[in-house]
Order: structure tokens, then C-alpha cells, then sequence
């Protein structure tokens, strides 16, 4: 029997059980959308990291202080002078973070934010630029002045959509501070938001926290090409300060930041779908004993075919191509539907990317579950004897 004989009629079955075809291939359906959307899910979000990521720069250092006490810690001269005589820095700026809660009149946030405390240089460094009053002056930080900066989001929770909070007084932790400046858009970096977030003289937070240490410092290199110089020349003055305890401190750039978040991503996106492709095999098994029960109910037909001539090849063929059709189905439509739940993810603001690798193979691996698991049920009916089979009632 030809290939095209045998695909004629194992469409031909198909067709004719329709209920019992899609329900042999649910398994598979379900199976190879699943396997695609997380994939494609897995890999959204590392683009979407890396696209934030490589908005902060990719010329950007971070020197963070990990030990702990007054010991372990860089006092404020320290930080602000950190990269002093170091050749190839466009600036530094030394941050201490906290969370308080924010309270305007009856307004208060639903949860704690976040305020850094920061110096001047931040704005650049950092690239968050007030798009309405002023950002904080050196003045502020000698005056231990109680002035601060919202962003965005925190300030349309205090004061409304719209409403310009410069001039106004809020109270963090109870604390009068007077706002004077609202910070331009930023979005989010690292499913961190960077509009719901207070800014104040790093004087003023070292107050506010009671912490004399800073622990975070960023570093602005001149250019990609000279991070390596500055990351050593910055190693060996912590190196210095810290008395060779390099467990205290750890440099990282972005680029680090971005490779570790993307093998993060990816390896819980194989994961995740190495668990959903288990699901593939439940298909199979599905497979499996719905070919079964046809072998069973095709039995006389089976003993007339060989009987007619039909050989055990013939009959082998004819129910592995049926088992292999109706997983390649069931593989085809699933495809259909992760490209359907993809878009609806993008719709809601959850990033995805289908790769067309792992659409070939996850078409290619349902088609081979349909081999695999039909080869028992077309064994069976490729031997049956034509006498027993015609007997078979």
C-alpha cells in the first residue's frame, strides 16, 4: 500500500469518529500551546529585561556594600569621594534607601514607598530629571533641608491625576517635608517601578532612617570601553577602605545584571515548560488507548482486508499514520492556540515572543508522540491472524 493510500484512509477514520478524534487530541493541544505560550513567555519578559537594562546604560556601575555594622559600611565622604583620582568616571552618585509612608492632608498610600536619599548628581547619573520644579541642591544636603521629589505614580496616588504637588507638604513617617519637584515618567526596571518613589537630600535621609552608612553607590563610566579600568581602579580603593575584605563590597554593570536576569528567565522558562511537556505524553497515552479500542472495533474489517490480500506492513501503516495524523493535528491546532493566548497576553501588558524554533519543535514532537504511542495499537492490529479476525463479532 502506498503512503498516500494509507494517509487517504486513516483521514478517512479520522473524519468518520470525529468526537473521539478530538478527544484523542486534546492532550496533545493542550500540551503543545502550553510548551509554546511559556516559552514565549519566558523569552518576553528576558527581552523585556534586557531593553531595560540596556536603558540604564550600558557604561553604568554599581558598588554595593554588603557587610554589616559601622564598619562594613561607606561613611558619605567616603562614597562621594570614591572616585576621586580614578581616570575614565563621568560621575558617581551615593544613594541610602528606605520605605516610610506617605501622607497628604487624609491622603495616605496604600503601602510604604520607597525614598532615596540622594546628592545632586543623581540627576544625571541616574538620568531622572524633575519635569516640573527642581531637583535637590547642594544647599539641601549642608541644610539637612526637608524638601523632596514624587514620582509620578506616588504622586497621582497623593494628590490626583493632573495635580501639580509642587509647593505642597506631604509627611513621611510623620515628618513635614515640602515638595519641590515632580519627577518626569520612568517606568519600570526589573519589575521594580520607578515612579512610585520619593526623592530627599541624602543628609536628610540618614536622619530619617537613622543611618550614618551608605551601602549603594552608582557609578557613570565615560564610556563602555573604559569599565574594566574603572572597575579595577574602584576595586582596589574599596579594597583599601574595606582593609583586602573583599566580601564587603561587590561591583556589578549592567551587562552582568542583564546576563544573569536573562539566564534567570530562561532557565525557569525550560523548566516550566520541561513540566508542560509532560502533558504531551498524557496525550500520547491518550493516543494509545483510543487506537486500542479502534483496533478493537475494526477487527472484522482488519481480517477482511488482510483476507483480500492486505499485508501486515499494509494494515502497520494504515493505524500509524492515523495515530501520528491525529497528534500532528492536535500539534497544529495547539500552535493556533499559544499564537491566540500570546495575544491576548500582549493585550493585557504581559510581553511574549514566539520563537519559530520552538514551534517546528514542538510540531515535530507531537507527531512523534503520535508514532511512538500508535506503534502498540498498530502491532496489535497488524497481527491479527485474518481467520481469528473474521471471526470476531
Amino acid at each position: 500500500m502506498k503512503l498516500s493510500q494509507g494517509i487517504r484512509m486513516a483521514w478517512s477514520s479520522i473524519l468518520a469518529n470525529k468526537l473521539r478524534t478530538a478527544l484523542s487530541m486534546l492532550g496533545i493541544l493542550i500540551g503543545v500551546a502550553t510548551v509554546i505560550s511559556l516559552v514565549a513567555m519566558g523569552q518576553g519578559s528576558a527581552n523585556e529585561v534586557s531593553a531595560q537594562l540596556q536603558g540604564l546604560g550600558t557604561n553604568m556601575l554599581s558598588v554595593n556594600v554588603t557587610g554589616r555594622g559601622s564598619s562594613t559600611t561607606l561613611t558619605l565622604p567616603q562614597a562621594e569621594t570614591l572616585g576621586d583620582g580614578i581616570d575614565g568616571i563621568d560621575g558617581l552618585s551615593p544613594t541610602v534607601s528606605g520605605s516610610a509612608a506617605a501622607r497628604y492632608g487624609s491622603v495616605q498610600t496604600e503601602s510604604s514607598v520607597t525614598v532615596e536619599g540622594v546628592t545632586p548628581d543623581y540627576e544625571d547619573v541616574q538620568d531622572f530629571h524633575p519635569q516640573e520644579g527642581r531637583f535637590i541642591a547642594p544647599l539641601d544636603l549642608e541644610a539637612y533641608s526637608k524638601v523632596a521629589l514624587l514620582g509620578i505614580d506616588t504622586s497621582e496616588e497623593l494628590f490626583g491625576p493632573g495635580v501639580s504637588p509642587v509647593g505642597e507638604t506631604i509627611l513621611l513617617s510623620g515628618v513635614k517635608y515640602k515638595v519641590v519637584g515632580l519627577l518626569e515618567p520612568k517606568g519600570t526596571s526589573l519589575g521594580a517601578s520607578n515612579d512610585e518613589k520619593i526623592l530627599v537630600p541624602i543628609t536628610t535621609a540618614q536622619r530619617l532612617f537613622q543611618s550614618e552608612g551608605v551601602r549603594t553607590v552608582a557609578v557613570k563610566a565615560a564610556s563602555e570601553e573604559t569599565m574594566d579600568a574603572v572597575t579595577a581602579a574602584l576595586e582596589a580603593k574599596l579594597s583599601a577602605i574595606f582593609r583586602g575584605n573583599t566580601n564587603s563590597y561587590r561591583i556589578t554593570n549592567s551587562e552582568e545584571l542583564k546576563e544573569t536576569a536573562t539566564s534567570v528567565s530562561k532557565t525557569m522558562s525550560t523548566m516550566m515548560a520541561g513540566v508542560a511537556a509532560i502533558s504531551l505524553l498524557v496525550g500520547g497515552i491518550g493516543i494509545m488507548n483510543i487506537m486500542l479500542v479502534s483496533v478493537t472495533e475494526r477487527t472484522r474489517e482488519i481480517g477482511i482486508r488482510k483476507a483480500l490480500g492486505a499485508r501486515k506492513r499494509d494494515v502497520l501503516l494504515q493505524f500509524l499514520v492515523e495515530a501520528a495524523s491525529i497528534s500532528s493535528l492536535g500539534g497544529a491546532l495547539g500552535i493556533a492556540a499559544a499564537f491566540g493566548a500570546a495575544a491576548i497576553m500582549e493585550r493585557t501588558g504581559t510581553a511574549t515572543q514566539i520563537e519559530s524554533d520552538i514551534v517546528l519543535y514542538s510540531f515535530v514532537f507531537s507527531a512523534l508522540v503520535g508514532i511512538v504511542f500508535g506503534l502498540f495499537p498498530a502491532n496489535k492490529a497488524a497481527s491479527l491472524k485474518p481467520v481469528d479476525a473474521l471471526r470476531h463479532d
